[in-house]
């Protein structure tokens, strides 16, 4: 490929990352002969490529991380290098050339981290050294005549070597600024240099065997420094030395052997971190109190009780970190809780007892540690204001417009809520006839009075009243400047120096056009042109002089001023003849913006392309050129869109990432999902051995790509290995003949490598971010915010242009707002990019504009989704008031005059049903990851182990433990390879983060606890007591325990006993005597994964059409124990009535006679007297499709409602809240309970259940026996809310409210429950 792009005009290329092994260097490299800086780090490199000779004008040379063994080759040759950082490598002390050190430029040096013994040869030689880092090395000694040339030093770092002194010409380096002496044997070093060099700032002595003999007396002279690092030491006590330095601002003494503070340390009135860690202190001097500017303070693993902390220590307004474990602290003091800007306070480990109650006060905390103290109580939080609770707005169209609906929904709502409501209208007129309107009038006037008279007092203050202007006014003095933000379109000094500034309308924005753009004009766009008149007081202004452009007059220029002392702005809008109708309204409605955002008072003019006025002309001295062409319209076209057909593979468990892969058959892989992207057809394949999730996410973003990318025009066909249509084979260019394993088992991907596009003056740039530690923000991001080296939607500019290079794809992305020009060169430069690294044939080029980014483009970046995340506890007003924080939600004491409701829940669609196909293959996938599977129960008081054939049957008055061990594939996420030999700093010695391990088993175990409603806690106490630590003992690290009760199993347990969960009444081992008849009802709810077979009582009563049921009738034979009868409702699902056949196989053995009967074929000689009688009984269960359940709850500190899923129980009726029942259906058996008024909260005696109420859906609202009057009234409001919801959404069928007391519950209620029975009392 020929240089005749833009290779030569580059000046700094970062190459990093890639895998130039195997001398896959690119060659087009050496085209790039303006080239000033090239980063190779982490590219594999086992020597210098041979192509950097052809960089002449190369400064600076970074090849870190590689495999190199010598730096022998061109780098003689390159006249103008001025920095080589060759970190992390293998280097030696013959791989180090000596002519390197006779470049004049030379001033960066970075070898650390090889395996140097000795310094560079030849080194003292260049004498233009700035920055010098050896760490990490072997080196024994220094030479005594390298510091007798390189005087400049600026930065010296010898760390980590094997140093046992130093040279004494080291008092030379007068200049130098940072010293990195960590880690080297220096006892008998004194260090009589440190006074002789004045300009020092940082002075880091880590584990340098340093005591009170060998440190200086004095270092007064050092009025810089401001970092000193003396951890690690044999310390007694704190140096004389550094009290007389009143700049230091970071003070690390951790790990040294010191019992007290001096009274000295109020000298250090700039300390800002002082770290005390791992040392003898009983105590603190009260003289820290002074150290007002302190952000950071780490006293862990100390003596310090409470007496040692100084009741003062609240006068440091400024700490944000205090960490004081591992000590033998009881109480803190209260003053701690003064300080206000505290983010984290680590107390564990101690012996607390308490805190003070101000601890609730400390509003910014993000941390709070007290972990390990055994014997600690909290104090109890602020008085709750529950007056405050009833200032809520619960109308329907506040809580929709809350929970993020659109005005068209909130309209259609306030429309459907008006429905004629008698006692409503009652209520209205009752108040209209209280209040009388001539009283109203009254208060009117008063008012308008009342400010008539305010407003003469203030003129009669101000002196006397002015005579009335009687100046016509000019005709826009009268209208109102609107509230806009012009700040997107314009900057902030437009318009305030004199000179011209131009914009052209794109994307119906203004965008600034470059000054060497200034007259030409494109015949299909439009343009504004902003003139601010002025001269130069040297000389007169030059008409084409654009705006913002330097001179070089020593006198800056003067503007033009009106009589009234205001600029004299001159606006024009620009209309090309070809122009568009989108760009020709957006330039009048932009020039009008302009004149508002300035306050002009001058108009806006329009020109038309050859028509243009003189005055115009002469803006551009009469040289103004049309261009041929223009920018595209705002407008989407209606022309077709072309397509490009691509296969990608899809994989990753937490989160789904696409691969593009060759387009044909063989590509395909029976493990993993592949997504054909067929323009209007998307195609979504399972390998026979995928996983259901992955075919799951697939689907999902086959979704999303229909949604942003082809406006929902798309189909989405769902394939299996083996089921594939002709469509599919053809678009692959035919079946292949077997489908194998094609993709490695080793297979990682490359890691995205962003890059950002620089333009100056004649010269390019494409610098790497390094999105793990990106100088991108302006704060150090939190870990949480960068897991795994994720990209961030953040990192992105809208002013700039990104290239994102992830080798088998290449985007770009241009930003709204960025230059015309660079995006011309990143489109060249992606082109040139691709072609030059060794990728696959199927790699392509795609540019992404902002805000219409391609659905594959948006899965590289971390949480990058169409779902926006509303914070629906906020208003306008804390909006406004937070600024920038977005998401940050403030405590409760910050906000004393908000409360917060959340009804959100109310206004979401019911959960569906899970399909039965994902059902069973999400039982088969958790089932093949299960490698063995151990019960126990209770018996007594310990666990015996339980047989297999037991395995499903569950008993109410018994404890059960399972422990199951599952193979977990381990999925590494791409990451930066770590440092070698420990590289890397450390924040506070590991106060402030710890490195994440990586997991090296491949298995789990997981502890089931089952707990039947009827047992008592004991089983609990006596597994944690004994089981679990034995568990613990045999799987350290890898064990993970889950308690669960009756009918709150977890789905993943559930799903191993493969539909066949069998619940039992009484204990395990009880045999009723005589044997009494036993009636099972199998239900599912939700899906296939919760189903249950659970003992109900013998009633007919509670049969039911839609649903399966076992019924054992005992025999008192020997020969014949009973007969079992599988009943069929008519209206039961087939593959239900075949479960419980098989359940009732699976239950009784050949002892007893079975039989399946359907619904009106039963025996009455058995059948009914078995079960009682014959009784009436439920024909439908349409209430399983819609029936819900939502809790109303204040425990959050605000008003929430949530709903429970699809698989409720009788148990999820807390007892202190209120619970929400919709049964979504009428009621077709009148057998509701009457209860009594006067027993219940003082509540409307219409909503208590009443017979006969039963001929349409009804709400009810469930009180619990320890509710709050505060939740009755607040739930009664959210339940209108709903009402009123659902009757906007179906006015055909409105819904009636009833209220329900906690155990008088009606049939139409309970029946919504499975296996309904007394409430349980609380466990002993």
């Amino acid at each position: 490929m020929a240089a005749t792009g833009v290779l030569p005009f580059v000046r700094g290329v970062d190459l990093s990352g890639n895998d130039f092994k195997g001398g896959y260097f690119p060659e087009h490299v050496k085209a790039m002969t303006s080239l000033r800086w090239l980063k190779l780090n982490r590219t594999g490199l086992c020597y210098l490529p041979e192509e950097l000779a052809a960089l002449q004008k190369l400064e600076h040379l970074s090849v870190s991380h590689n495999s190199l063994t010598t730096l022998h080759g061109e780098l003689s040759g390159l006249p103008c290098l001025r920095a080589i950082v060759a970190r992390a490598n293998s280097l030696k002390n013959s791989g180090v050339p000596d002519d390197i050190f006779q470049l004049d430029d030379l001033s960066v040096l970075d070898l650390s981290y090889n395996q140097l013994t000795e310094c560079p040869r030849e080194l003292e030689n260049a004498k233009n050294m700035l920055v010098l880092n050896l760490g990490h090395n072997s080196i024994e000694t220094i030479p005594n005549q390298l510091f007798i040339n390189l005087t400049d030093l600026l930065y010296l770092d010898l760390s980590n070597n094997k140093l046992e002194s130093l040279p004494p010409q080291m008092r030379r380096l007068v200049h130098l600024q940072t010293l990195i002496l960590n880690n080297n044997p220096l006892l008998h070093a004194q260090l009589r240099q440190l006074p002789a060099m004045t300009a020092l700032q940082t002075l880091h002595l880590r584990n340098t065997q340093r005591t009170q003999s060998n440190l200086p007396t004095s270092l007064e002279g050092l009025v810089n420094l401001a970092d000193v690092d003396l951890s690690c030491n044999d310390l007694s006590r704190v140096p004389e030395c550094l009290y007389t330095l009143g700049s230091l601002r970071r003070l690390n003494l951790s790990s040294n052997q010191i019992a007290e503070l001096s009274l000295c340390i109020d000298q250090w009135t700039q300390l800002e971190t002082l770290n005390l860690s791992r040392n003898q202190l009983t105590s603190l001097p009260s003289a820290i109190c002074k150290l007002t500017k302190l952000k950071k303070m780490y006293l862990n693993s100390n003596k310090l009780d409470f007496d040692g902390i100084p009741s003062g220590i609240g006068k440091l307004a400024n700490l944000e970190e205090f960490m004081a474990a591992n000590n033998n602290l009881e109480l803190i003091p209260e003053s701690l809780c003064r300080c206000s800007k505290l983010r984290k306070l680590v107390l564990n480990k101690n012996r607390l007892v308490t805190l003070p109650e101000a601890i609730h006060f400390l509003t910014d905390v993000e941390i709070l540690d007290v972990r390990e103290n055994p014997n600690l109580v909290m104090p109890p939080k602020p008085v709750d204001r529950t007056s405050e609770w009833y200032n809520i707005d619960f109308s329907l169209q506040n809580q929709l417009r809350l929970a993020g609906a659109s005005p068209a929904t909130v309209a259609a709502a306030a429309a459907g809520s008006s429905t004629k409501d008698p006692l409503a209208r009652k209520m209205r007129l009752r108040r209209r006839k209280d209040s009388a309107q001539d009283d109203q009038a009254k208060q009117v006037l008063k008012g308008m009075s009342d400010v008539a008279q305010e407003k003469n007092k203030k003129i009669e203050e101000s002196g006397e009243a002015k005579a009335p202007d009687l100046k016509t006014r000019r005709w826009d003095q009268g209208l109102e400047k609107p509230q806009l933000d012009y700040s997107e379109f314009f900057s902030e000094d437009v318009g305030q120096l004199p000179g011209l500034c131009v914009w052209q309308i794109e994307n119906f924005v203004p965008t600034l056009v470059d000054e060497a753009f200034h007259g030409k004009f494109y015949e299909a766009d439009c343009y504004i042109v902003l003139k601010v008149p002025g001269e130069d007081r040297g000389s007169p202004m030059s008409p084409t002089q654009g705006y913002g452009r330097t001179t070089s007059h020593p006198v800056p220029p003067q503007t033009f001023l009106d009589e009234n002392g205001s600029l004299n702005w001159e606006i024009y809008y620009w209309i090309g003849q070809e122009a568009t109708l989108d760009k020709k309204a957006c330039s009048a409605i932009h020039a009008v913006n302009l004149r508002n955002y300035l306050g002009a008072e001058c108009r806006s003019i329009r020109e038309e392309m050859g028509d243009e006025s003189d005055e115009f002309l002469q803006v551009f001295d009469n040289d103004i050129s049309y261009i041929e062409g223009g920018t595209a319209s705002g407008f989407f076209t209606v022309e077709d869109t072309q397509y490009v057909t691509r296969l990608y593979r899809v994989y990753g468990k937490k989160n789904v990432k696409l691969e593009p892969v060759a387009l044909k058959g063989t590509s395909l892989d029976p493990r993993f999902v592949f997504l054909l992207d067929h323009g209007l057809n998307l195609f979504v394949w399972r390998g026979s051995r995928a996983t259901l999730s992955g075919t799951t996410k697939a689907r999902l973003f086959a979704e999303k790509i229909n949604k942003n990318e082809r406006k929902g025009k798309a189909e989405i066909t769902l394939l299996a290995q083996g089921q594939e249509t002709p469509d599919f084979w053809e678009v692959l260019g035919g079946q292949p003949e077997e489908i194998r394993p094609c993709v490695p088992d080793d297979f990682q991907p490359h890691k995205p490598k962003l890059y950002k596009v620089g333009l100056g003056l004649g010269y390019l740039e494409l610098p790497q971010i390094n999105y793990k530690l990106s100088v991108e923000h302006k704060k150090r991001l939190k870990a949480d915010l960068m897991p795994e080296m994720r990209l961030l939607q953040s990192l992105l500019d809208t002013k700039s242009v990104y290239i994102l290079d992830c080798w088998s794809d290449v985007f770009i992305w241009i930003g709204r707002k960025s230059p015309r020009l660079v995006r011309a060169a990143a489109l060249k430069l992606s082109q040139e990019l691709c072609g030059m690294l060794h990728r696959p044939k199927h790699a392509m080029v795609t540019r992404n504009l902002e805000g219409t980014e391609c659905q594959v483009f948006k899965s590289k970046f971390k949480n990058w989704d169409d779902v926006l995340r509303v914070d629906y506890t906020r208003n306008a007003e804390t909006v406004l008031q937070e600024g920038g924080l977005a998401g940050k939600v403030r405590k409760d004491a910050e906000k004393k005059d908000q409360m917060k409701a959340d009804l959100t829940a109310l206004f979401l669609p019911r959960q569906p049903p899970m399909p039965l196909s994902e059902a069973e293959q999400l039982m088969e996938e958790w089932n093949e990851d299960l490698d063995g599977m151990e019960g126990f129960v209770l018996e007594g008081k310990k666990f015996a182990r339980l047989p297999e054939e037991e395995f499903g049957h569950f008993h109410t008055h018994d404890c059960y433990v399972f422990l199951c061990r599952y193979w977990v594939p381990v999925e590494y996420e791409e990451e930066e390879e770590k440092k070698k030999k420990g590289e890397g700093k450390g924040e506070e010695e590991g106060e402030e983060e710890e490195e994440e391990k990586q997991p090296e088993e491949d298995f789990q175990c997981i502890v089931y606890f089952w707990q039947g409603r009827e047992a008592s806690n004991m089983g609990w106490l006596t597994f944690t007591f004994s089981l679990q630590k034995k568990f613990e003992s045999l799987f350290p690290g890898k064990l993970e325990v889950v308690r669960m009760t009756q009918q709150q199993e977890n789905p993943k347990f559930l799903s191993h006993f493969k539909r066949r969960f069998v619940i039992h009444r009484g204990k395990r081992k009880d045999r009723a005597s005589p044997p009494q008849p036993s009636l099972y009802h199998i239900r599912t709810n939700g899906g296939a994964l919760c189903t249950r077979c659970i003992q109900i009582n013998t009633d007919a009563g509670l049969l039911n059409s839609e649903f399966c049921f076992i019924l054992k009738v005992p025999f008192e034979s020997t020969d014949n124990q009973g007969i079992v009868y599988t009943w069929v409702g008519r209206a039961a699902d087939p593959d239900e009535a075949k479960l419980a056949e098989d359940i009732m196989n699976h239950m009784f053995d050949d002892s007893y006679s079975k039989q399946v009967i359907n619904e009106g074929e039963e025996p009455e000689n058995f059948f009914w007297v078995g079960i009682g009688s014959q009784k009436p009984y439920d024909e439908d269960a349409d209430y399983m499709k819609h029936s819900r359940l939502f809790r109303c709850s204040n425990e959050k500190g605000y008003f929430s409602v949530s709903e429970k899923c699809s698989d409720f129980c009788q148990d999820d009726l807390a007892d202190d809240d209120i619970m929400l029942l919709d049964n979504g259906r009428e009621v077709s058996r009148g057998r509701e309970a009457v209860l009594c008024p006067g027993q219940g909260p003082d509540l409307p005696v219409a909503l208590w259940a009443e017979p006969g109420c039963t001929s349409f859906p009804q709400v009810y609202m469930w009180v619990g026996t320890q509710t709050s009057q505060v939740e009755i009234k607040l739930s009664l409001k959210a339940c209108q809310v709903y009402i009123q919801h659902m009757r906007s959404k179906d006015p055909t069928r409105p819904r009636k409210l009833r209220l329900v007391r906690k155990g008088n519950e009606p049939w139409p209620f309970t029946r919504c429950f499975h296996a309904w029975s007394v409430f349980r009392k609380p466990p002993a």
